[in-house]
């Protein structure tokens, strides 16, 4: 064994790595790529070497733990456990002559129609599905139409309602769901070919969740081939202000039919982006809570100690609804707990303390950039925005990410990688996912535990600056390393659209950056935006 050890160490640490040396060193694992693969997956193999050796460079005394992926609390924190009454603002509402402005109502003003039996769900669910069959060819969003099941679901929310019976916001409201959500009875294929006619024996969490809260199911929408991405083995789910552009990824469908008018909101996930990115591509507002938040039991699981749900919607105050109905555990999942959502709509700004993240804000040059006219848009309401150094490249090393992620990732695909079936997916790039599996059978425990614990120190250093706001804004795109490092350390995001770009027509966005298990705070500072821009007011034209 020592000498296996041995030779592996030498094969994956000598100055001159040959595509021959890895060969010898798969067979070790028991695993036999081709000389194609091989070729794929060299250059990965040679970058994460580099990654190795910076890390060795950075000392770790011994007395630094493994990091505690299982739950983002630190030693010492201390969080509010008591849930006080959300309140809702009063919203006054009459059914539109011209029923086709419905597919852009808010979640609240939908359920004041319903409470008020102004439109029942049955004719709300009635007018989503024909918006989908409409519309999500085109948009490619779509993997599978829950028509019968929405419709009795729908049934049963007029019953209840008519009785008295109103479970609250979401009562009679359709939504969807990213396809790796588990729900009995229908096809769970995670976008990926191979399981393209899958079907799981279970109701996922978030499943059940809504369905107690009297929410209706509509569809199941499109998702990058096991989470990456926005290519699945149906095609290329579409962005809806250009079809011409992908949706980005991986909870591509959610976003793309929400900002669409397909849905009034949809469920997404994130292990690095998954929730942000497309948000902010297709111009959606998304949140990725806390990790451990919401419980993920049901739902594929990518990596344990990265992967989030969170709601894709069009308003932040949506965004809230939502999560009021998902935060919280069954139990099942290790890394989920139970920590209060105290809302408040109301909730005056003044005497926050919100930063931007002026490190970032610096790299980007244009100052006509939508990024600074969020921050010109605050200070003119008023808002005192203080500069802060974002924790970048002073703490933030060494990609982690890549290791961490790509270990995890490749570990709950082991046997995809084994038996070859990963040559059934569609994509099959440097960037994608069965070569990025290949890759990580070359990452030694080793050098995973160590990014672990190099994770542990950067959860601290992070923490450290961002307890101290009830906000930090950050560039959702092009100013740093916001994103890899906030999924590592667990912190929450909000994101929200900020315009469309003035030479690409496509939308920009804004990414708020919030204390952990505070999603109330921020998702109030992200509303207050919106109420004074009303960016997520505008909608695609081929979909009005």
């Amino acid at each position: 064994m020592k000498k296996i050890a041995f030779l592996l160490l030498f094969a994956m640490s000598v100055s001159a790595q040959t595509k021959s040396d890895l060969s010898g060193a798969a067979a070790l694992f028991d695993l036999q790529f081709t000389t194609q693969e091989l070729d794929t997956l060299y250059s990965d193999v040679v970058d994460n070497l580099a990654n190795y050796k910076a890390m060795h460079a950075l000392s770790l005394n011994n007395n630094v733990p493994l990091s505690l992926w299982q739950n983002p609390k630190l030693p010492g924190m201390k969080f509010d456990q008591t849930q006080r009454p959300v309140v809702w603002p009063a919203v006054k509402v009459t059914l539109p002559k011209n029923r086709n402005e419905l597919a852009f109502y808010s979640i609240d003003q939908l359920a004041q129609l319903l409470k008020t039996k102004q439109i029942t769900s049955v004719e709300l669910t009635q007018f989503f599905i024909e918006r989908i069959k409409k519309h999500g060819e085109t948009l490619q969003c779509v993997i599978s139409l829950q028509e019968d099941l929405a419709l009795a679901q729908a049934r049963q929310a007029d019953q209840e309602i008519a009785a008295g019976k109103y479970r609250g916001l979401l009562h009679g409201i359709p939504y969807g769901l990213k396809d790796l959500f588990a729900v009995k009875g229908t096809k769970t294929t995670w976008g990926a070919a191979p399981y393209k006619d899958q079907t799981i024996d279970e109701d996922a969490y978030v499943y059940s969740k809504l369905k107690e809260s009297g929410a209706v199911l509509v569809a199941k929408f499109t998702l990058g081939a096991l989470a990456m991405g926005d290519y699945w083995y149906g095609g290329r789910t579409k962005n809806p202000w250009n079809l011409n552009y992908g949706s980005s990824g991986s909870s591509a469908g959610s976003a793309s039919a929400t900002v669409a008018g397909l849905v009034p909101f949809a469920i997404g996930t994130e292990t690095w982006g998954s929730i942000v990115s497309p948000s902010t591509t297709c111009g959606a507002t998304g949140l990725r809570p806390t990790f451990g938040s919401i419980s993920r039991s049901g739902a594929m699981a990518l990596s344990y100690s990265l992967d989030k749900v969170g709601p894709i919607c069009r308003s932040a105050n949506d965004a809230a609804i939502v999560f009021n109905y998902l935060h919280g555990t069954d139990g099942k999942d290790l890394a989920a707990v139970n920590m209060p959502f105290n809302y408040q709509a109301n909730r005056p700004i003044k005497g926050m303390k919100i930063g931007y993240a002026k490190n970032y804000f610096d790299k980007i040059k244009d100052t006509t950039r939508s990024e600074w006219k969020v921050l010109a848009d605050l200070r003119k309401q008023g808002v005192e925005l203080i500069p802060v150094e974002f924790p970048d490249e002073k703490v933030y090393k060494v990609n982690i990410m890549d290791v961490v992620i790509g270990a995890e990732c490749a570990a709950q695909f082991d046997e995809m990688t084994r038996k070859n079936i990963d040559d059934q997916l569609t994509r099959q790039t440097k960037y994608d996912w069965p070569n990025q599996f290949r890759t990580a059978r070359f990452v030694p425990a080793v050098e995973y535990i160590n990014a672990q614990r190099h994770r542990y120190l950067l959860m601290q250093e992070v923490n450290k600056v961002v307890s101290q706001f009830d906000a930090i804004i950050c560039p959702s795109r092009g100013g740093g390393n916001q994103s890899a490092i906030t999924n590592l350390t667990g912190h929450p995001v909000v994101c929200v659209p900020t315009g469309l770009d003035a030479k690409s027509g496509l939308p920009t966005g804004i990414s708020f950056v919030g204390k952990l298990y505070d999603e109330g705070t921020l998702l109030r500072i992200a509303q207050f935006y919106q109420d004074h821009t009303g960016h997520e007011e505008v909608h695609p034209q081929p979909f009005l």
